[in-house]
């Protein structure tokens, strides 16, 4: 098997690049498994390379902040033959908010990937928990290290047992040196020694340590407590060495100040090994119980030291049975008494040394490795059996269940508030006609796709702010304040299309003949306002419309020559931008694109125009391949669009441009019956899922409701009445896509049986 790595990676100063380098040779050293040829992805901490002098098995480096160097590091991974990946995950060491940048990396990998987490929180913020959830989703193996790790996992973050690996966090294969040089220090030299490794920050809790010396030193005037480390780049960064200066201090105050060393280095595992063997106690004195994972306490116990640590999560698990002591957080009194207990036991203080170097003989890298090993070959292999599958095209299992719960929310009597803080009604920003239609299509389709008996309660709610915000000409008015006043004469040519739309799908598809009559009511009345569009996405809302109204009244000559009226302008517009390299509508792609090749297919079948159906088909396809083109919906992003012969912006992605897709495609599959496009319209709305440019959900699976937007820092976390319908829209459209699937795959089956017969 050749292997890539994705990590930090010696020389760099970290303990998972030590981790990393540690678990690259114990799976080496198996060469009738893995192949010398496996090499590693260094992730780099500066946007500019710094003075690294790696190794030769580092072939990439990934600049910590640079987003085309994860795409790049992915490119090179899947050109390279490997077998599998293996990505250490510590939410620090890649970019993004809380390293969000890794997830388009690891999406893009063809090949098999095992996880490896370093930290795993109890309480995630929302972000925290969507990325290791979606790391869980690409990866064929979670490996924690920890019992605890594991339980948060599956009930915390929900990810399923079978996926998540237990493996212990390897220790070096040494032994104890007759002659240890360490001894010869002056720290240690005639010395009763308290060490202390690792990186130094607040969070160590060293003056515990320091506050237990005076106890200690009174009954054992010999004790000399050393700290070796550097202090964590991260607070050098920000406070320099405020916290190392902080525990002289504090020593001085105590009058201890003789009794502590501090070894300002990083030392190699070798030397630490010998550091761990001459002292006579290790002590982690970790100020809260949130640490699930620790290296310095697994070298320790590995070591075989006798370790006093403060009950953290991994300390609990591995002090167990007596291989180690506990004392509670910040405790200096009871660290003090537990020390000079043992010294005073020498028997008791020769156990527990004996229990840990035991334990630790299984936790020697060759071992670990092997497990590694046993690992990768089963991820390979599901992988295999994976890819031989005949999936179907849209897979409902990996679709939320559906529910009305947000918009059920955001509603009150008047109708759907525009606007969400987070899942929250922002009551503030009132209500708008735009979102009042679309929720009125949504729960249409509801009632269609499992008669909603809360979607046929919120219907006449929608049905009715329509008819109150339109006015005596049949125009409509947009905006409408909390207290129900009025805050504009006439709404947006955009508005009055949604709506025309959504009076059209109920005129076809309304649950009573009384929502019918009062649908047709308003839509007749708005007849003499379609003439006047002039604006290109209000023409296309209005002919979705009327394509509907014309499917429940055919006979209608009226309202098809307001149709071929309409459909004219736009084919108009299309023939007047279009070039050999620009088959589009404007000089540019700007917002809710998918619908004006929408309105054209949507004139085709209700007209049968050829000449629509072409512009459709070829505008359609041009979107395409500005869109999909990366395998996954890459939408144009609102902060600038896309100009002709211009790069396309990227961020703010829209959840009604989504949807304008996943219409668009699904009418292009209705009109030809090429299953191609189920496949297109499944992709994007994907995206909603996190089929997206930074892998991550909009849909929240806590609120029901989704994300504002995908902005370059993440989700915009803010769930609207715009995005959250259109997310249920487009998610309720491909279940009736299925359906169509389905039917698809049952006829094929028919002919088939027919043919062997």
């Amino acid at each position: 098997m050749k292997i890539a790595y994705i990590s930090t990676y010696p020389p760099r100063e970290c303990g998972i690049a030590t981790f990393n380098h540690n678990l690259l040779q114990a799976i080496g050293y198996d060469k009738k498994s893995v192949s010398d040829k496996s090499f590693v992805v260094a992730m780099t901490d500066a946007d500019q390379l710094k003075e690294y002098k790696y190794p030769k098995e580092v072939e990439f480096i990934i600049r910590q902040e640079n987003q085309k160097d994860y795409i790049r590091g992915a490119d090179y991974i899947n050109t390279s033959l490997v077998d599998a990946v293996i990505l250490e995950h510590e939410f620090g060491i890649y970019g993004g908010n809380d390293g969000v940048y890794v997830l388009p990396l690891i999406a893009r990998l063809q090949k098999p990937l095992i996880t490896i987490l370093h930290t795993i929180l109890k309480d995630p913020s929302f972000m925290q928990l969507t990325i290791i959830r979606e790391i869980a989703k690409y990866s064929s193996k979670i490996v924690v290290m920890s019992h605890r790790a594991v339980g948060f996992l599956t009930s915390i973050y929900d990810i399923p047992l079978d996926k998540i690996q237990l493996i212990e966090h390897g220790v070096p294969d040494l032994e104890p040196k007759e002659d240890n040089p360490v001894t010869l220090s002056t720290a240690f030299k005639n010395k009763k020694v308290l060490f202390t490794f690792g990186l130094i920050g607040r969070n160590k809790g060293l003056e515990t340590v320091i506050s237990a010396l005076p106890k200690i030193v009174e009954k054992n005037p010999d004790v000399m407590y050393v700290i070796l480390g550097t202090t964590h780049p991260g607070v050098i960064k920000s406070s320099g060495e405020e916290y190392r200066d902080s525990l002289k201090k504090l020593a001085r105050k105590l009058h201890v100040e003789n009794h502590i060393t501090f070894i300002n280095k990083f030392v190699s595992e070798h030397e630490l090994h010998d550091f761990l063997t001459a002292c006579h106690f290790y002590i982690t004195p970790y100020l809260n119980e949130a640490q699930i994972t620790s290296g310095t306490l697994s070298y320790a116990v590995g070591a075989g030291a006798a370790v006093i640590s403060t009950p953290y999560w991994h300390a609990q698990e591995l002090l167990a049975d007596n291989r180690g002591k506990l004392f509670d957080f910040k405790d200096h009194n009871a660290l003090a008494n537990i020390v000079n207990e043992l010294f005073d036991n020498p028997e008791m203080l020769a156990t527990l040394k004996r229990n840990a170097f035991e334990y630790g003989r299984h936790l020697r890298w060759p071992e670990i490795g092997s497990v590694f090993i046993k690992t990768i070959k089963d991820a390979i292999s599901k992988a295999t059996l994976a890819r031989e599958e005949n999936k179907p095209i849209i897979d409902p299992d990996l679709m939320p269940a559906f529910s009305l719960a947000h918009i059920q929310r955001l509603t009150d009597d008047t109708g759907i508030v525009q606007h969400a803080k987070y899942g929250i009604p922002n009551l503030k920003e009132g209500y708008c006609l735009d979102d009042n239609a679309r929720a009125l299509i949504a729960v249409i389709l509801a009632y269609q796709q499992n008669k909603s008996k809360v979607a046929l309660q919120l219907l006449p709610v929608y049905l009715s702010y329509i008819q109150y915000m339109q006015c005596d000409d049949g125009n409509y008015r947009n905006f409408l304040s909390f207290k129900r006043e009025y805050l504009d004469e006439v709404g947006s040519e955009d508005s009055f299309g949604r709506t025309i739309w959504a009076l059209g799908y109920l005129i076809k598809n309304a649950p009573n003949n009384s929502y019918r009559e009062f649908a047709t009511e308003l839509f007749i009345k708005s007849i003499p306002q379609f003439s006047k569009l002039e604006h290109l996405r209000g023409i296309a809302n209005t002919m979705i419309g009327l394509n509907f109204y014309l499917q429940a009244n055919p006979g209608d000559e009226g309202v098809g020559r307001e149709m071929n009226q309409l459909a004219t302008s736009l084919k108009s517009a299309y023939k007047a931008h279009k070039e050999d390299n620009w088959h589009w509508y404007e000089e540019k792609l700007t917002y809710d694109n998918g619908i004006l090749p929408l309105a054209l297919l949507s004139h085709y079948e209700s007209c049968h125009d050829q000449e629509s159906l072409a512009i459709a088909m070829e505008s359609m396809n041009f979107l395409t391949t500005r869109t999909l083109d990366k395998g996954y919906l890459n939408p144009v992003g609102n902060d600038g669009w896309l100009y002709r012969n211009e790069d396309m912006a990227i961020f703010d992605q829209q959840a009604i441009e989504t949807m304008a897709m996943v219409l668009m495609y699904f009418k292009a599959y209705q009109i030809t019956h090429n299953l191609e496009y189920i496949k297109d319209m499944y992709l994007c709305y994907q995206w909603f899922l996190g089929e997206n440019t930074l892998r991550l959900p909009l849909y929240d699976h806590e609120t029901k409701g989704c994300g504002d937007g995908l902005q370059t820092y993440g989700v915009n976390r803010n769930q609207g009445a715009e995005s959250t319908l259109a997310y249920w829209i487009s998610h309720l459209v491909v279940l009736k896509a299925l359906e169509y699937e389905y039917e698809f795959n049952h006829e094929r089956e028919s002919l088939d049986i027919q043919k062997i017969s």
